[in-house]
């Protein structure tokens, strides 16, 4: 028996494992890979594709599925932690794109509502791009890292009312105020349906569901949830992708949302990529070639628009200008959210082919060309701050306040610290602790104005500015730390203290080993990467449970890091310092048993009459009873029923005992 779909998805796969492969040469992003394949195996392409139809549907099941996914990771709790970043930074991003590209298209005799939808898709970013290649990078934590995700979670957000709002600019009705009035109540019915689901359905079925222990009745209950609701909302007018969504919070509510996530992830994988894969088989590439010119100048006039818009967003967040620059390149392209709404869009008439084929010309040439932008975005924001002269750049906060920043103590033999982390509060802490004068340098407007009042000794700047630094009297410090999250700017910051000062001392915190000799080389005294320093920790407790004497331990660790983790970095393990380590672990085991038994010989009795050393070749060093932990003990102590007793002896010997304790 034949399978219809059979022939063109085996195609489509094969095609896309062959060019994948290809842009994985090259480091290009995956997706991009899933685009190219279907411009090749497209209408437009080599024809290889006989009923491009089913593709479309398997398309529409990998937006759901991705939808489901976004509504799972969504998290009202997390939001609440960055919701400033998130509502005001993605709203005037959003806002202030759709303004611009509303007035341009009316300027070019375009509608109105063909304006405004426009519009909405120019806004939408890559959240699967831009993501994956800060991942890559390092820097989803740093400040820009920091923006670039609030500014695409409020995109991923939006993009939902904006599926609601399509059919009505459409003009599709007379009685806009009665349509608009339906899909409020629509929108009210969703969002109470949600709410209860979230509250009481959905948790008392997964966990009816989850005491049965059936990955495949778990894995069923999720499809058959997601499925169901974008079905309702789909017969009641709306979208399947909304429906999605909803499904998806109603799940991340739960304490099951993890497994559901990784459960439905492999699924949505292979779906999605049908989904890209559709979209370049949308592409009329003889149109792109034809109009080249056109499709470019567009192209870097999206560009253009997009990152000063969201330069202007940091800005408002009141983020320094590199900072800011460094979001605008990472939000310039358009995403594969504003694919999904174009098909609202062309369903309701707001986009004709003719444009249609200018948006998919232009987000597949954006997307293409941010990887590269996005590697090399710092040197194109430091040159454009230069330009700019943006290192005589006053902050915001002393426009705002010009007196917040003249109260710091007078500061002499102190510590710098760059970057209020969980690192930086750490140091700071202990600084506060040991009455050692300290000062923060931090980039968070709002950290710095909430730390202020709390009284510490903050300002708001960038260090990679020698105005910065020497306003904080680097040449009078002792010690700098840098803990921040961006590895760029952590190598700009030591070359701008080098220029000021060579007397003061620079502990660097890095993610990654590998930064290291970079910063060594432009002239940190001291670099601590994160990853070895965990596996040291680790280590030190393992040795810890071999009884290893502290002191050797002590002696082990001090010469990994004076080697400069140059044991960790071999392959082979055949250092200098791991030969020096000579361990004589013996064959001995420290165990804590709890006494279960109410009825053996040596219970309730002295210790001297017991003779548990003589008899079971172990060695009795304390007891805990009702919280108290008895550590004097004699030949009159007694072991009691509910002891936790500490035991010395071999493994065999305290396994045997062990087994009494729990017998009777």
């Amino acid at each position: 028996m034949e399978i219809p779909l059979l022939p063109d998805v085996v195609i489509i796969l094969g095609l896309a494992v062959v060019v994948i492969l290809f842009f994985q040469r090259f480091k290009l992003p995956t997706i991009l890979g899933f685009l190219a394949t279907g411009v090749i195996a497209g209408p437009h392409g080599l024809s290889l594709i006989h009923d491009p139809h089913n593709i479309e549907i398997l398309a529409e099941i990998g937006v759901i599925l991705l939808l489901f996914i976004i509504g799972m990771e969504f998290s009202l709790r997390s939001l609440a932690m960055i919701k400033r970043t998130v509502l005001l930074g993605g709203a005037t991003q959003v806002a202030g794109t759709i303004l611009l590209v509303t007035g341009i298209m009316l300027l070019l005799k375009f509608s109105t509502g063909e304006s405004v939808f426009m519009g909405f898709l120019i806004s939408l970013s890559s959240t699967a791009i831009v993501l994956k290649l800060l991942q890559d990078k390092g820097e989803i934590n740093s400040p820009q890292g920091k923006v670039v995700l609030g500014v695409l979670i409020f995109q991923d957000i939006i993009v939902v009312p904006m599926m609601l709002l399509t059919p009505l600019m459409a003009g599709g009705t007379q009685n806009i105020a009665w349509e608009l009035f339906l899909m409020v109540l629509k929108g009210i019915v969703v969002i109470v349906f949600v709410l209860v689901s979230a509250r009481y359905l959905v948790p008392k079925l997964l966990y009816l569901v989850a005491r049965t222990k059936s990955k495949e009745l778990f894995i069923l209950s999720i499809v058959v949830i997601c499925f169901a609701v974008a079905w309702l909302t789909s017969s009641m007018g709306l979208s399947l992708a909304l429906g999605a969504f909803m499904a998806g919070l109603i799940i991340s509510e739960s304490e099951y949302s993890h497994q559901a996530t990784s459960n439905i992830l492999p699924f949505r994988e292979i779906f999605t990529s049908f989904f890209f894969v559709s979209i370049g088989m949308l592409l009329d590439f003889n149109f792109m070639l034809q109009h080249l010119l056109v499709i470019l100048a567009l192209t870097a006039a999206t560009f253009l628009l997009k990152a000063f818009v969201a330069t202007v967003a940091a800005r408002i967040l009141q983020y320094p200008v590199r900072i800011s620059i460094l979001v605008g390149l990472s939000l310039f392209q358009v995403g594969e959210f504003a694919f999904i709404l174009s098909n609202t869009g062309i369903a309701n008439g707001l986009l004709s082919q003719v444009t249609y084929q200018y948006f998919l010309s232009v987000s597949l040439l954006t997307m293409a060309i941010s990887p590269f932008v996005i590697g090399s975005y710092h040197r194109i924001s430091a040159a454009i701050s230069s330009l700019l002269g943006s290192n005589k750049d006053q902050m915001p906060f002393d426009r705002a306040s010009p007196a917040e920043h003249h109260d710091l103590p007078d500061l002499d033999d102190h510590i710098v610290i760059i970057g209020f982390g969980i690192n930086g509060r750490n140091v700071a802490m202990a600084a506060r602790n040991a009455n050692i004068p300290y000062v923060i340098i931090e980039l968070n407007a709002v950290t710095v104005r909430q730390e202020r009042h709390l009284g510490e000794p903050i300002i708001y700047g960038d260090a990679v500015h020698s105005m910065i630094l020497s306003h904080v009297s680097i040449h009078k410090a002792r010690v700098v730390v840098v803990a921040i999250s961006d590895p760029e700017a952590t190598k700009r910051i030591v070359a701008a203290i080098k220029s000021i000062t060579d007397k003061v001392h620079i502990i660097v915190r890095t993610r990654f080993v590998q930064e290291s000799a970079e910063n060594y080389r432009i002239g940190a005294d001291e670099v601590i990467p994160e990853e070895f320093e965990t596996s040291i920790e680790i280590f030190t407790r393992v040795l810890s449970q071999y009884l290893v004497p502290k002191d050797q331990i002590e002696a082990f660790t001090h010469r990994i890091r004076a080697d400069n983790y140059e044991m960790l970095r071999s392959l082979n393990g055949n250092t200098p310092t791991m030969s020096n380590l000579e361990l004589d672990l013996p064959d001995i085991e420290v165990a804590s048993l709890r006494v279960y038994a109410e009825f053996r010989e040596f219970l309730n009795k002295p210790l001297m009459d017991a003779d548990i050393r003589n008899k079971f070749r172990i060695m009795l060093v304390a007891i805990k009873r009702d919280n108290n932990t008895l550590l004097d003990i004699n030949g009159n102590t007694q072991i009691k029923t509910g002891d936790i007793v500490y035991v010395v002896g071999k493994p065999e010997d305290v396994m045997y005992f062990n087994t009494l304790l729990k017998e009777d």
